[in-house]
């Protein structure tokens, strides 16, 4: 007899810290009590969910999403953000700072931000907060209140309201947030390489590209790494795209730098080579590189070097992704088809659904300390996605919940059809079904 449960959820496939088997999975108040042998007895009264031969997995943990309200709404909203994110099995979401007006850069804009969310959202949402010229003063407050660390660009971030740090902002901001044992989170492309590289508008995605060479990433990330060095500052490297700057990490790392990497399912799966003309849906920064690129940045996730797969979901309205690459909004719609996405491709090279587990969730929850989320084992919020790993589909952006349907992924056939989510041991989406939101706001408490 298993110890008393609400819920108890059954498959052949459960994916656990040990490793993939057949289990029943015990739920009491939200939270796991116990992974248990597949036949174990339920306790008396307890609602069994047979998954049969269909995968549980860990509810995935999205810790880069652009979600936009307050301010540009138009772009994307906390509730089809999130539905789109239950749809793809994501339980839990980070929220960048930009590109919501305000931008996430004082208490009052984060309490804004959390007006805006509460009631609206149907997965668990925290906030980063924002590293900018001058704020410096209010990153510990900002800590304080619960967000999780700290964004900061090197470069230009495409909205006036978020600038870009030079390298003596950097020192200081660094210095500021290690001095209360935060994080700080970097998009590395040096503003020199970038300025210094060929300018052209149009249609032609080569020319998009050689604007956004891989010497801008390695310039700044050795730039973050030797300030990181001097203070031993956490320090996590977002969407690396170039597989250039990886020794670089890996000789921090061994070093013992406390840096973690992470990169995106659009850098692992699509290539400059199959851009069309003019399909700025494709259009990110840094932008989507040369299909050998892609070799390197699996290799470095299947030795720890990279840690985790995020969306850096960052969607616009439709209009704004014109034909010509210099003036197109940048940023890739991902969030409902993340999982599928890496799955795909995933399986293709000989890995499981456990290393896209710890990739997708494990990982990310670390990350951002939600020592709650992340694994099914007794303790942790019973957040679940359920997925039929060996069934396909083909992506209709008509049938994306994100609140603009453009998609660089239109068209593909893709293995993983999740069927199902669950929060705190709710079902809250069953084959396109939504229960009203039940999403939490989440604070840093570490």
């Amino acid at each position: 007899m298993v110890r008393v449960s609400e819920l108890v959820l059954r498959s052949t496939r459960v994916i656990t810290p040990e490793g993939t088997r057949a289990a029943s999975v015990a739920v009491a108040g939200g939270t796991i009590t116990a992974v248990l042998p597949h036949d174990a007895d339920a306790s008396p009264g307890a609602r069994i969910e047979d998954l049969g031969d269909d995968v549980l997995l860990p509810g995935l943990v999205d810790t880069h999403v652009h979600i936009n309200e307050p301010g540009r709404s138009e772009w994307e909203g906390f509730r089809t953000a999130t539905r789109a994110a239950a749809a793809g099995g994501i339980t839990t979401l980070i929220d960048m700072p930009l590109n919501s007006l305000p931008p996430t850069t004082t208490v009052d804009h984060l309490r804004t931000k959390q007006e805006a969310a509460a009631r609206a959202i149907h997965v668990d949402v925290g906030f980063w907060g924002g590293a900018l010229p001058g704020n410096a003063g209010d990153l510990r407050p900002l800590h304080d209140a619960g967000v999780f660390g700290f964004k900061a660009f090197l470069s230009p971030s495409g909205v006036t309201e978020f600038p870009h740090l030079d390298q003596e902002q950097l020192a200081r901001t660094l210095a500021e947030i290690t001095g209360f044992g935060g994080l700080l989170l970097v998009h590395a492309e040096d503003p020199h390489q970038l300025a210094a590289a060929p300018r052209q508008g149009g249609p032609k995605y080569a020319d998009f590209l050689a604007g956004r060479p891989r010497a801008a990433e390695t310039t700044a990330v050795a730039h973050l790494l030797a300030q990181a060095k001097r203070l031993h500052a956490r320090v996590h490297v977002l969407h690396l795209s170039s597989g250039d700057a990886l020794p670089l990490i890996a000789a921090a790392r061994a070093e013992g730098l406390p840096i973690t990497v992470e990169t995106c399912p659009h850098y692992l799966t699509l290539s400059a080579e199959e851009v069309p003309d003019g399909a700025s849906a494709f259009k990110c920064c840094p932008p989507i590189r040369e299909a050998a690129n892609q070799e390197p940045l699996w290799q470095a996730l299947a030795d720890g070097t990279i840690d985790c797969v995020v969306t850096d979901h960052s969607p616009s309205t439709a209009d704004l992704k014109t034909a010509d690459f210099a003036t197109a909004w940048g940023g890739i719609s991902g969030l409902q088809l993340s999982l599928p996405v890496v799955w795909t491709e995933a399986r293709r090279r000989g890995h499981g659904l456990d290393d896209v587990a710890r990739w997708m969730s494990t990982r990310t929850a670390r990350l951002a300390g939600l020592d709650r989320k992340g694994a099914i084992e007794a303790g942790r919020d019973a957040d679940f996605a359920v997925l039929a790993p060996d069934e396909t589909f083909t992506v209709d952006p008509a049938a994306l919940h994100h609140r603009n349907q453009v998609t660089a992924y239109a068209g593909r056939t893709l293995y993983g059809v999740v069927k199902s989510a669950w929060l705190r041991g709710e079902r809250i989406v069953a084959d396109g079904e939504f229960t009203e939101p039940k999403g939490r706001l989440l604070r840093r408490t570490g």
